[in-house]
């Protein structure tokens, strides 16, 4: 006997396109399957027949279908109005269902997908009647009312693993296509189609250039609804900047445009994906998912080309994915993971003083290129004259937002005892603590983009960035590197522990700087965590690679001195990637040590999420290579009904057993000092 076919059902209202999608996405399969195709209009008995149409359609054509035999029904004559010829639907690979109930709760045994395709009610009212002609318009409110009822008690759309809002513009069959690729159930079948986007091939050009990488944005991203900016902006302000210097080297520019893009946001083991119109939906661990769609390579960088980013996956990771890594499962308030597929961006060097733009060969590829290389042009020759780019941080207490803190003074130094008694009971060496600031809104007060404009200009960082998804956009100065993983397998850590403000007087500020220098505490906390991140890096390195090549040196920002250390490793061969950035997610440096029972204090102690902050930002490229920063310093502003918006900034320090709980409380003033300056904001009183 023959393998059951693979089914696959196309539901969707009346005049919803589901007929022209079907048709479509049937003859793009036939290029590697035999496929067969099956539309319920030919089954329906009567303009009343809904509900009988499905009872005939999932005993005699899916029923058989599933066994791999022929199906014999009989079809519905709508000149006669009785029952017609007996007809037969062959077995195939791949069985295409469409209509109104093909994916009915009585047909999902035998279904291995459901496709929901939607469109608005008057669109589908006119496509329908211009598709059956005047004859179909009398009938239109008595099947219409059909379906609501049967939806209203089978909520197909709910359950639906994909759907599609068909615009009738064409582009529905290949989004619906892609995102098909990324359901389990389809992936034997469909494994021709899965290979084929393994052979991609990048179009690059090199631009001697220097613009105003705001400027570039906002010409080529700045409409986008999903877009990411990894702005390198720091300009070292020590003379032993270098390291920090290394890692300010690339800024990356993109968004999800173009046949390629996509986006997703997961949630507590929920991931969904947008591809255009289309959406898919599954279930499973985030970083299961990721190694699926990036954990081996498959696109190599043009010759000379010095960044390890060629294409693939930008946008951040919350802390919550903790649930995966040996953390408990807490519920954040926005998604566990956002990241958009760039099948096209910009990469500006800033050492070499030149451009690259970067994107997978498309039938849009050269119109693309020709527009970002305008921009270029356009960028570096006309100095930024928007208000964005000559905003000055506001005075504190002048017009900015109104913090409010979920830690009172007194409320976060009792934390730190608590913290200090479980490290005394020897439950951890070291509690990373955290706490937030919150403001509420009206959002036309502050426009997110101008936020991150701000930030940028008063807080450089070498991995600074700004994130939108939507209604969510993160803003960003972080100054520290999680990881780094080049396409040769090379590994990288950079943490960031024991901080100092900065000061006007030069005298003070060589001062507190070697105080960071030499504080027992400081390095003592921040070899707690090379060690926790050499522990990490050794589950997936090459035995005897894993090495620390610079412990508690000082790197000077615009509002901080901090103390970092610099492990690397080499990541065996073979060993799967996304499960490497597992082992050594979250930061230690935002954790403590030992990782696992220290996040569970941490929960106990912290009573909220962490949401966006203290996860990753950065990306995941189609070479291999992921670079990613620790998500701190971070703003994040969430749209929220009624014109309001939400932001929220979290701070922390590391705590252990000889911590004053008087200094860690300055030390978290200190780090929320450049964010909320920018914003012309306070730290929250009391």
């Amino acid at each position: 006997m023959s393998p059951a076919p693979v089914i696959i059902a196309i539901d969707g209202r009346s005049g919803a396109g589901k007929t022209t999608l079907a048709i479509e996405l049937a003859a793009t399969l036939r290029e590697h399957h035999k496929v067969s195709l099956f539309h319920l209009e030919d089954i329906y008995p009567g303009w009343n027949g809904l509900v009988a149409g499905v009872e005939r359609y999932v005993s005699t054509v899916l029923a058989p279908l599933h066994r791999s035999e022929p199906a014999e029904w009989v079809s519905w004559d709508w000149t006669a109005h009785y029952d017609g010829a007996t007809r037969t639907t062959q077995p195939a690979e791949i069985v295409l269902v469409e209509g109104v109930g093909a994916a009915a709760a009585a047909a999902l045994p035998f279904l291995a997908a459901v496709i929901w395709a939607d469109s608005p009610e008057q669109d589908r009212r006119s496509r329908a009647l211009a598709r059956d002609g005047e004859t179909y318009e009398p009938f239109w409110d008595k099947w219409a009312a059909q379906e609501q009822e049967w939806l209203a008690g089978d909520d197909v759309p709910a359950r639906a693993d994909v759907r599609v809002l068909n615009r009738a513009d064409g582009a529905a069959p290949a989004e619906v296509l892609q995102s098909l690729l990324y359901l389990p159930a389809l992936a034997s079948v469909l494994l021709p189609e899965r290979s084929a986007r393994t052979g991609l091939e990048l179009q690059a050009e090199r631009i001697d250039a220097v613009p105003d990488p705001v400027l570039v944005f906002e010409a080529l991203f700045g409409g986008s609804a999903n877009a990411v900016w990894l702005d390198s902006s720091l300009t070292p302000v020590a003379p032993d900047g270098g390291a920090a210097a290394e890692r300010s080297r690339f800024s990356i520019l993109a968004d999800d445009g173009g046949p390629y893009g996509q986006s997703v946001r997961h949630n507590s083991g929920t991931t969904c994906v947008s591809v255009g119109n289309a959406s898919v939906t599954t279930e499973g661990p985030f970083f299961r998912w990721l190694d699926g769609v990036w954990g081996q390579p498959t696109l190599r960088g043009p010759k000379d080309y010095p960044c390890g980013f060629t294409l693939g996956w930008l946008g951040y990771l919350g802390y919550e994915l903790k649930r995966e890594t040996g953390g408990s499962d807490v519920s954040a308030g926005t998604p566990d993971a956002c990241l958009l597929f760039a099948g096209r961006a910009v990469v500006l060097d800033h050492v070499e003083r030149t451009v690259w733009l970067l994107a997978l060969g498309a039938a849009d590829a050269g119109d693309w290129l020709a527009t970002a290389r305008s921009a270029i042009t356009e960028a570096s020759n006309r100095k930024p004259a928007g208000a964005g780019h000559v905003l000055e941080p506001r005075a504190p207490g002048h017009g900015g937002p109104d913090f409010t803190a979920r830690d009172s003074e007194a409320s976060y130094k009792f934390k730190i005892s608590r913290a200090q008694h479980e490290i005394t009971e020897g439950n951890s060496y070291e509690v990373c603590l955290t706490t937030a600031l919150t403001a509420n809104l009206p959002a036309a007060t502050l426009e997110p983009w101008q936020a991150y404009l701000m930030l940028r200009r008063g807080n450089p960082a070498p991995f600074a960035s700004y994130l939108r998804f939507g209604d969510l956009t993160v803003a960003s100065t972080s100054p520290e590197r999680f990881l780094r993983i080049a396409p040769d397998g090379a590994m990288r850590a950079e943490p960031i522990k024991g901080t100092r403000p900065r000061d006007a007087d030069p005298a003070r500020d060589a001062l507190l700087r070697h105080e960071l220098e030499s504080s027992p505490k400081d390095r003592a906390e921040n070899i707690m965590i090379v060690d926790l991140l050499r522990n990490d890096l050794s589950h997936f390195a090459v035995p005897g690679s894993v090495s620390v090549s610079r412990l508690c040196a000082i790197e000077s920002y615009a509002t901080v001195h901090q103390l970092v250390s610099t492990i690397d490793a080499r990541l065996k061969p073979g060993m799967p990637r996304a499960e490497a950035v597992a082992a050594c997610f979250p930061a230690g440096s935002m954790t403590g040590a030992p990782k696992v029972s220290t996040m569970a204090i941490l929960d106990r102690l912290e009573g909220a999420p962490r949401g966006v902050y203290s996860g990753a930002i950065g990306y995941f490229s189609l070479n291999g290579a992921t670079d990613l920063a620790v998500a701190i310093r971070a703003l994040v502003l969430t749209q929220l009904p009624g014109g309001r918006a939400g932001l929220s900034l979290g701070v922390g320090g590391a705590i252990t057993a000889d911590s004053s709980p008087q200094a860690e409380y300055e030390e978290i003033r200190t780090k929320a000092f450049g964010v909320l300056t920018a914003l012309g904001a306070q730290f929250p009183a009391g």
